[in-house]
Formats: structure tokens, C-alpha cells, sequence
């Protein structure tokens, strides 16, 4: 879920889930506590409206008391002055939030309350309303009641008033408590999407970007053995995702960084010691021709002949470094022609024959394409592959007559070349591994093999880059062969 989602989501809920869970506590509560109401205070359905003016329910809810008053102080206006009818009556009243105050004459002869005589000073005279209301009057002030007057006349004639008086401030506490549950659960339910909230949004988005900052301070501080545990489908995730794919990368680049400065340091020493072989030979040589020990035309021209071989060994170690580093920096330079397979490779086995033959290691050319077969192909660099590939099957020869054939195949796009040789072979835990820059299956390095361990990493590198492919099969004690294959030359056909 996208960020932009998650936080239309969190606005929606912050607004209907208080709305809908409020709604389900307000439908609980007027099931229950709004009906108990509805029942102590003998309402009906059609009512209901008592319950949103505290005054009139008290009107409703005293007027049958009231009703009974008029009818006592019609028929036996003397019962009103009966204390222990008056208390009858009063302790209903109290019942109900109310209670009764008489007065005869100018006196007060019954107060149903202790705190009666703060009202007695707001209490109207005797008909001092023009018509008796079953409503009764409304006193506002510090008080707040709600008075029922009914004037009487008194058995000795005097003038007496019945008042039936009710504290809107004492009226249904039940609605209070109603209102006090409401707020409090929707206090609760505010609170409980806060937190819910909180954590959905802790969860996805702060853990997430602490997890992210610890993985770049790891960074900052270089360590990368870690892992960016950050998964997701928002903005964050696919930002945990690429931080996770940069650390990989710079792991990556850090441990070839530190494999080519091993394999540098491989190379300085390989090259140093292939370097030491020949310098010590034609100093050798050199001193002796200056000691006059090559005392002889003959001894002193097998003594410069020498010299000038370890001088080409140096040449040739040298131009495969300098070629290693225009490969480092993708800097070879190609020249690309169309190339005539039978004519070429029988140039390049008719040279390689004769260096062989000085060395008494037989050659065998076999060409089973189509004479009419072309490639592109820089002559020079596929020339060097071959020389390489054959010269490194000359240093391990360890047969008494070695051999070397080379095979020219069609095999359908590609044409394929197979170096084979009787060499010592190749384990095959070593196999693998024969194309990577600076690998030696020989780790002795004798004399006799030698080398810088680059020359097959150079002959993948030029293949490769022709668009061709390159293996090599091997068995030990019994020889090796190498493949390679390039694509022929197709001419494009349009119709006209």
C-alpha cells in the first residue's frame, strides 16, 4: 500500500471510526439505559421527547401528585392541613426530586425540605397568577425550580396555597450518567484509534525508516555484512528494496576491489618472478661472453642466441601485460574484417607449424568447413588467441612426442575451432576456473611452465568480444582441448 494510501486511509479512520463505533455505544445505551429511564419516570414511546427538557419531564413526572392535590383541596380542603397526610405526600415527592411546601395565610404551616426557606422568599402570593396552571412556573436564579401553585381555601375560611416544588439541578441523574458513559467511551474510542493508528503506522513507516537509517549509518561506517530487512509494496519498501541493492553492489565492488588488489599483487609477483628467469640468464650469458668464457665463435653465438631468447621471453611477458591493462580499461584495439576461414587458419597453422617443428612437437590441421566460409574478425587478436592457446598447450607438454591438431567445423551459424594437444591435462576440481585472470593450475611454477597467468583470460576476453564462446575439456595424463566458436558471415538478401 502506498504511502499516499496509507494516509487516506488513517484520515478516514480517525474520522468514521469514532463516528460508527459511537453510533453502536449510543444504539447500546438507548437500548438500555435510555429505556430504564423511559421506565422509571413512566414515559411512553410517544414521549420520549420528556427526556430532552428536564422541565417538562418534571411537569410529567409530578403530575399526577398534583392532580390528587386538586382533587383533595376540592372535596377535603381540610386534609391539606393534615401534617401526617402532607408527609404521605411529601416523601412521593421526594421521590421524585420534589417536595411540598403550605402556606396558610401569611405562614407556612408545613416545608417538606431543610433548605425550603431559601425558596419561601420567591414563592407568589396567593392567586397571584390569573389561572392555575398544571404546568407550573419556571424560576431561574440560583435556584432553578420549578413551582405547581394551588391556592385552596382553608376550613376556618382562611386562604391557603399548596406548592409543589421540584430542583431541575437534582433531575435525572440517570441522564447524567448516560452522558458521562458517552463521553467517557467516546473518549475510550478516540483513544483506542489513536493507538490502533499509532501502531499501524509505527509498524509501517517508523520502524521501516529506522531500519533504514541504521543501514546507513552500517554504510557510513563501512560495514556491509548486513541485510536491509525492509520488505513492503509503499514508497518505503521499494526504498529499503534499492538500499538493500546498493549495499549488495558495494559489497560487491569492495570484494572485487580487494580480489584485484590480491590479484595485482599476484601479478607483481608473477611477472617479478617470470622476470627474474630471464634477466639472471642473460647476465649469465652476458658475463660470460665479457669474461671471455664463450671463448669460441661457436659458444659465443649460442651464447648471444640465448640472450636474444630470454630478451624475446621478456618481449612477449610484457605485451601480455600491456595488453592485460587495455583489457582492464576495455581499450583493445579491434579491427573488424571479413575474413576467409580456410584461407586464414591455413596461413596461421602454416606459422604456428614451423615454431612447432624447431620444438619437435608434430601439428595437424584439419579443415572440414566449406571453402567459401567467412567471419568477422580482427586478424591480428584471433591470431593471438590461437598463439596463446597453443603456446600454453607447448608449456605443458610432457609427453616424450607431443602433438597439437587443430580442427575447423561447421556447426550450423558458428564455424568451431578445437585445439587439441597430449598434454599432462587439467584436473578437473581446476577446470572451471582456467579462463580467470591470474589462475595457475601448476602453483609450483617451475621454470619450465612459467607464465602470468593471464594469457587464457586474454583469449576469453577476445572471443567474447567477437560474440563468440569459449570451453575446454580436459583429462589427466591424457590431454586437453580447447573450443572456441564464431558466427559466419551472412550476406543480407532483399527482394526486389
Amino acid at each position: 500500500m502506498k504511502l499516499k494510501t496509507k494516509l487516506m486511509v488513517a484520515f478516514c479512520c480517525i474520522i468514521l471510526v469514532p463516528v460508527l463505533l459511537g453510533l453502536i455505544f449510543w444504539l447500546g445505551f438507548h437500548n438500555i439505559q435510555i429505556k430504564n429511564i423511559q421506565k422509571t419516570y413512566g414515559l411512553e414511546n410517544d414521549e420520549y421527547q420528556y427526556l430532552m427538557n428536564p422541565i417538562q419531564l418534571l411537569n410529567h413526572y409530578t403530575s399526577e401528585i398534583y392532580e390528587e392535590l386538586q382533587e383533595v383541596a376540592e372535596t377535603s380542603p381540610e386534609r391539606l392541613e393534615d401534617r401526617n397526610y402532607l408527609e404521605e405526600i411529601n416523601r412521593q415527592l421526594q421521590e421524585r426530586y420534589s417536595f411540598l411546601l403550605v402556606r396558610k395565610g401569611e405562614t407556612f404551616i408545613y416545608a417538606g425540605a431543610e433548605d425550603a426557606l431559601d425558596v419561601m422568599e420567591d414563592l407568589p402570593e396567593y392567586q397571584d397568577t390569573q389561572e392555575q396552571v398544571e404546568a407550573g412556573i419556571y424560576l431561574e436564579g440560583q435556584q432553578q425550580i420549578l413551582i405547581k401553585q394551588l391556592d385552596f381555601t382553608c376550613a376556618d375560611g382562611s386562604a391557603g396555597t399548596v406548592f409543589l416544588i421540584s430542583r431541575s439541578k437534582d433531575v435525572i441523574p440517570e441522564l447524567k450518567e448516560v452522558a458521562v458513559d458517552i463521553a467517557i467511551s467516546m473518549i475510550l474510542i478516540l483513544v483506542l484509534t489513536a493507538c490502533i493508528l499509532t501502531i499501524w503506522i509505527y509498524s509501517s513507516m517508523i520502524i521501516p525508516i529506522k531500519k533504514l537509517e541504521q543501514a546507513a549509518q552500517n554504510i557510513k561506517e563501512g560495514n556491509l555484512d548486513f541485510t536491509v530487512d525492509v520488505n513492503g509494496k509503499d514508497e518505503i519498501g521499494e526504498l529499503g528494496q534499492n538500499f538493500e541493492e546498493m549495499r549488495q553492489r558495494l559489497k560487491e565492488s569492495a570484494e572485487e576491489k580487494l580480489a584485484n588488489e590480491a590479484e595485482n599483487r599476484d601479478l607483481i609477483s608473477n611477472i617479478a618472478h617470470d622476470l627474474k628467469t630471464p634477466i639472471t640468464a642473460i647476465k649469465g650469458y652476458s658475463e660470460g661472453i665479457m669474461d671471455g668464457v664463450a671463448d669460441t665463435p661457436e659458444k659465443k653465438n649460442k651464447y648471444i642466441r640465448t640472450i636474444y631468447n630470454k630478451a624475446n621471453e621478456m618481449e612477449t611477458l610484457i605485451n601480455e601485460l600491456t595488453l592485460y591493462s587495455n583489457i582492464e580499461t576495455n581499450r583493445i584495439p579491434y579491427n573488424f574484417n571479413k575474413i576467409n576461414v580456410k584461407e586464414y587458419f591455413e596461413d596461421c597453422t602454416a606459422d604456428i607449424g614451423l615454431e612447432l617443428e624447431a620444438k619437435n612437437i608434430g601439428l595437424s590441421y584439419f579443415d572440414y568447413a566449406d571453402d567459401d566460409i567467412r567471419i568477422i574478425a580482427d586478424p591480428e587478436q584471433l591470431r593471438r588467441v590461437i598463439q596463446n592457446i597453443v603456446s600454453n598447450s607447448v608449456k605443458y607438454l610432457d609427453k616424450q612426442r607431443g602433438f597439437i591438431n587443430i580442427r575447423i567445423k561447421d556447426v550450423g551459424d558458428f564455424i568451431q575451432v578445437e585445439i587439441e594437444d597430449n598434454g599432462k591435462g587439467i584436473a578437473q576440481k581446476d577446470l572451471p576456473y582456467i579462463f580467470e585472470r591470474f589462475f595457475r593450475a601448476d602453483t609450483s611454477r617451475n621454470s619450465a611452465a612459467g607464465g602470468s597467468g593471464i594469457g587464457l583470460s586474454i583469449v576469453k576476453k577476445i572471443i567474447e568480444d567477437h560474440g563468440g564462446k569459449i570451453w575446454a575439456t580436459s583429462e589427466e595424463s591424457m590431454g586437453t582441448v580447447m573450443y572456441f566458436v564464431l558466427r559466419k558471415y551472412q550476406e543480407a538478401f532483399h527482394n526486389e
